[in-house]
């Protein structure tokens, strides 16, 4: 998840542009500020390069740095007429200046240097000289064949020089936009409104480049020679915005990954569908689409009427709204190139060999929080595909009682930030153990992660409020993926089994979303709760964490108290608080373990209270016996805590809104505890 800006204006103005670039950026930081960075392509006599680029990798204070930057800028700059700018979320590699996008290819000269056209010739595989044009693109998304890519570029002599996935879109774009037969621009696009004119050999090699790429995109590239952007996208947004006269061609146009970029700038605003590739000209003030293989496409407006709070949060009312939201496509990122690699399965970083893993003979999680809860639903996953016994701890209490640590042991440190204080000092004492360390962190290069032997990242982007929603559901799908992992190396998982689970976790997304569609039925049922002070939540097996999370969200963002207890131990204490009126909320889809939890259920029935429960859309059994039925989608039990969280996040949420609190900042909690 990172924030794109792509701007190209008749007029100019480059010293304007360069700041408008970094000043629209910073509208985007919410979408990941780990690094950032502009490149614009320079024209004119006074020109001494071709593309200036400036990036800076200072986490928050990225954008503040590359405005120094600017302030020793290269002659030219004035002129330029045509740039594009990012702000990243690192997901491949770690946050620094050498990954920071925009990414160059072999025309231009080492980072932070001033390039030639063409000065860089590569050899071809057949050893001819090949003379590069220069160019630059930024990139939203995950490439997940880029391995084979990048392996197939450097047998062609190409020298790559960061670690991520993106910047071999930079390089597969300078290829194919030598191969074109001309180098000329094709006549200027019109207005939008007007029938479509042919693309330049920019864009037209940028969808080439696409049509190569497997996984997500949203790209936005420049060249030298050219006065126009080319964009291209898939699954990741990206809207185009016009302002002024288009139709005249006196006009700007631009392009960013989410509205807030464009507003106050655009007049108008369309969206790029996935599979197409678009063309901004400035000097014409307009664009044209197409789909990749260059056929023409109508291009679809959008009307904005949100103000710029409202834009960053997508229309949504608050943050945490629209990351509930966002699960889906959290979930989807998270998976994304897990099962296509020559290996079978892929992590991120790993730094210990298969048979130091096949060694391991007992897990150790340390976790605070939601990252617990997430924990304990993993625990199952680990111990039925793995066959590792594996030990939950409290982070805060791992330290101090003297876990018995060895060689074989595997600590994972589970963290949303990767800077929780007391999961770090937990992975410390794992270390001087002499335990092997895995970090799962939704943070590349947090604290957590460079500690660690291994990670695995959870990619659900930036989470703004407080209260952990796409990030639970994401590290749950972590552990499974962790589970898999560990079971194909040690031999307890079949090929064909392996692939039918990756079918059920690549299914997972649509069952959030179908979960997420029924909020409106969660809202009534959270009105008729909004007033009460004490709530109980209940499950077995798998829902007991579910539960503990639905309570967990109820106390932070609603200020009630909400106890959750594994069904089965009612009898053993808390039953005696069951009385009239008493809400309790139970965790019912269909498990092993169905039958005992329906007798729970009628256990809290016969004493008077109001049971709500999660219930699987068509079990009416199970609906008769409860009072308020919150309905998912059935999937499979040990993926289940993905699908039958949502509607507990949705109740604490509306009955929180209900009673006028700010679900963003709930009060006395941080988002990430740095502090024991």
């Amino acid at each position: 998840m990172c924030g794109i800006v792509a701007i190209t204006s008749k007029g100019g103005g480059g010293g304007g542009l360069a700041l408008a670039l970094v000043e629209r950026l910073s509208r985007l930081e919410y979408r990941g500020y780990d690094s950032a960075g502009i490149a614009l392509v320079l024209e004119g006599a006074n020109a001494s390069q071709s593309i200036y680029r400036a990036r800076a990798a200072v986490a928050s204070r990225s954008l503040d740095e590359l405005k120094k930057h600017l302030d020793s800028a290269p002659a030219g700059l004035a002129a330029a007429t045509t740039g594009i700018g990012h702000t990243r979320w690192a997901t491949h590699g770690r946050p620094s200046e050498q990954n920071a996008h925009p990414h160059l290819g072999c025309a231009t000269a080492p980072p932070g240097q001033a390039g030639q056209a063409g000065q860089a010739g590569k050899a071809g595989e057949a050893g001819a000289p090949r003379a590069y044009p220069e160019v630059a693109i930024v990139h939203n998304g995950i490439v997940e064949n880029w391995r084979e890519l990048a392996g197939e570029l450097e047998r062609k002599g190409h020298e790559l020089s960061s670690e991520t996935d993106s910047e071999v879109v930079a390089h597969l774009l300078e290829e194919e936009l030598a191969l074109t037969s001309s180098s000329s621009v094709a006549p200027a696009p019109p207005a939008p409104s007007s029938p479509p004119a042919t693309l330049s050999p920019l864009a037209v090699a940028l969808g080439r480049v696409a049509q190569r790429l497997a996984g997500s995109y949203a790209i936005a590239a420049v060249a030298a020679g050219f006065p126009t952007i080319a964009i291209a996208r898939r699954l990741s947004p990206i809207v185009i915005g016009i302002s002024g006269d288009a139709g005249g061609g006196t006009g700007t146009v631009m392009a960013a990954s989410d509205i807030p970029a464009l507003i106050g700038m655009a007049d108008r605003c369309f969206v790029l569908e996935d599979d197409e590739v678009a063309e901004l000209n400035g000097t014409a003030g307009g664009f044209v689409v197409a789909g990749l293989d260059g056929e023409p496409r109508d291009p679809v407006e959008i009307t904005v009427r949100w103000d710029m709070e409202q834009a960053r949060k997508g229309g949504y009312a608050d943050f945490m709204g629209k990351e509930l939201h966002e699960q889906p496509q959290a979930i989807s990122d998270t998976l994304r190139g897990r099962f296509n690699t020559p290996e079978g399965m892929a992590l991120d970083e790993m730094r210990l060999s298969e048979d130091e893993l096949r060694e391991v003979d007992k897990i150790f999680v340390a976790a605070c929080g939601s990252s617990y809860y997430a924990s304990l639903v993993g625990k199952s996953a680990l111990e039925h595909w793995a066959g590792l016994p594996a030990e939950i701890e409290i982070a805060s209490e791992f330290r101090y009682r003297d876990p018995i640590l060895t060689g074989r042991s595997l600590v994972l440190g589970v963290s949303q930030s990767g800077e929780t204080v007391d999961t770090l000092q937990a992975v410390r004492l794992a270390r001087q153990g002499h335990a092997k360390v895995l970090a799962v962190s939704n943070v590349v290069d947090s604290s957590i992660t460079r500690m660690a032997d291994g990670v695995l990242y959870t990619r659900a982007g930036p989470e703004i409020a407080v209260a952990a929603t796409k990030t639970f559901s994401t590290q749950v799908v972590a552990f499974s993926l962790l589970a898999m992992y560990l079971a194909r190396l040690r031999g307890l998982l079949y090929p064909e089994e392996v692939t039918r689970l990756a079918g059920d976790l690549t299914g997972l997304p649509a069952l959030v979303r179908a979960a997420l569609d029924r909020e409106d039925e969660v809202r009534k049922v959270a009105e008729e709760l909004a007033e009460r002070r004490d709530l109980f939540y209940i499950g077995r097996g798998a829902g007991y964490p579910v539960a503990l999370e639905g309570a967990l969200k109820m106390k932070e963002i609603a200020y009630l108290r909400a106890e959750a207890y594994p069904a089965g131990e009612l009898k053993h204490g808390a039953i005696a608080l069951i009385e009239p009126g008493t809400a309790v909320v139970a965790v019912a889809t269909r498990g092993r373990l169905w039958e005992k939890m329906m007798s729970n259920i009628s256990e809290v029935k016969s004493r008077g209270a109001t049971v709500v429960a999660v219930v699987e859309e068509g079990d009416a059994e199970t609906a008769s016996y409860v009072d308020r039925s919150l309905y998912v989608p059935p999937s499979r039990p040990l993926l289940s805590a993905a699908v039958d969280v949502v509607p507990l996040q949705l109740l604490a949420y509306h009955v929180a809104r209900a009673r006028g609190c700010d679900v963003d900042r709930p009060r006395n909690l941080a988002k990430t505890v740095t502090v024991e």
